[in-house]
């Protein structure tokens, strides 16, 4: 359990005992632990193999190999989950870009490179049509140069839910931007099945990693009602 101590406790996250400390909007909250189901599907054995390859990968390095990822961290640094400032450990850094890398279909590095500026995706609409074509229509043609931006998306979700975090699936890398236009229906058909029906929504997730680096930029998710 993580904990941000002030004069007095002022944050917490993770488990202890049988309650978990989080927050959300509404501020901080304690509530009972709950073990959730693990349905050990196919993206989920497929993202811990992954990981453990990586892992196995850090094992095989040099230690002057792993000496230089722990001496570049400080350039990778990212908020926790109180919004401080943190560096990642130099294996975690080689995981987290690795790990990108691999999703992304491109080689692993094992020397910590230098860290690049990735454009941010300019704003998207998304249109979902029941049984039909999910496509976003940018309002200029993401800049991908240097990088691919791999694809998030959620099966059909109820109009009022709108933390939908954990329903994100890897559908795959964007394809071919023509006018404005990224058409998503062949690869969300291939991870769940058909947009969903009318009513309901979808979300979509982009985010931009770079082919030399391995960094992700910010995600930027949007959603449609299908019609």
């Amino acid at each position: 359990m993580k904990i941000k101590f002030g004069s007095l406790v002022v944050a917490g996250s993770g488990k202890i005992g049988g309650h978990v400390a989080s927050k959300n909007r509404g501020g901080a909250y304690l509530r009972t632990k709950v073990t959730p189901s693990n349905p050990n599907t196919a993206s989920q054995a497929g993202a811990r193999n992954r990981l453990a390859t990586i892992a196995t990968a850090w094992r095989g390095l040099t230690d002057a190999q792993r000496l230089q990822w722990n001496g570049a961290v400080s350039g990778f640094k990212g908020t926790d989950i109180f919004g401080d400032i943190k560096n990642p450990s130099g294996f975690n850094l080689y995981q987290m870009l690795n790990n990108n890398l691999t999703l992304a279909g491109l080689a692993n590095i094992s020397v910590p490179p230098l860290p690049v500026a990735l454009p941010a995706i300019t704003t998207g609409v998304v249109a979902a049509a029941h049984g039909g074509a999910l496509t976003v229509t940018f309002t200029a043609d993401p800049s991908i140069a240097a990088s691919v931006i791999a694809v998030f998306a959620t099966s059909a979700q109820s109009q009022g839910k709108s933390f939908v975090k954990s329903e994100f699936r890897f559908i795959g890398l964007m394809p071919a931007v023509v006018a404005h236009v990224a058409t998503l229906t062949t690869l969300y058909n291939a991870k769940f099945g058909a947009v969903g029906a009318a009513g309901e929504k979808t979300f979509i997730k982009l985010m931009q990693i770079s082919n030399v680096t391995g960094q992700a930029g910010i995600p930027v998710i949007y959603s449609a009602i299908n019609s």
